[in-house]
């Protein structure tokens, strides 16, 4: 079994507020709302850090893969800690790994990573992480 991450293992963190539709009828936060968010923690980081210009900057990044391990539930009307570093910087694909908090838990309630490419925008071809991009993601490598 893995070990449950805890919140000081991640760089970076940010508040999210769950939603009321992202509770199922089973009366907890539905598994494919995680995968939310993922993607919020990591594009606010890298619009807010980064400067991604997500409406017409010629770089964006696509998901080539994608992990959540689920270790306890959370409910509505919780909110949730998500944090964010990096495993894997390389020249156009970065690895970062996520955890999911409630804020009053260490462990963390789920745990994944998530697998960006940087493409151009027309071509979908990959290319280097633009340099603001890749120093905002630098500061997030797990040392």
């Amino acid at each position: 079994m893995r070990k449950v991450e805890e919140r000081d293992d991640y760089v970076h963190q940010t508040s999210i507020s769950t939603r009321w539709i992202d509770n199922d009828i089973y009366g907890h936060v539905n598994n494919v709302i995680y995968y939310a968010y993922f993607d919020t923690v990591i594009n606010e980081y890298l619009i807010r850090e980064g400067g991604l210009d997500i409406v017409t900057g010629s770089v964006i990044g696509v998901c080539a893969e994608s992990f959540c391990q689920y270790h306890r539930p959370i409910r509505f009307p919780d909110v949730v800690e998500a944090g964010l570093r990096v495993s894997k910087l390389g020249n156009s694909s970065v690895r970062y790994e996520v955890g999911i908090f409630t804020r009053a838990e260490r462990a963390a309630a789920a745990s994944g990573y998530f697998v960006h490419v940087f493409v151009d925008r027309e071509s979908r071809r990959p290319v280097a992480i633009p340099h603001t991009i890749r120093k905002a993601l630098a500061r997030l490598l797990r040392e």
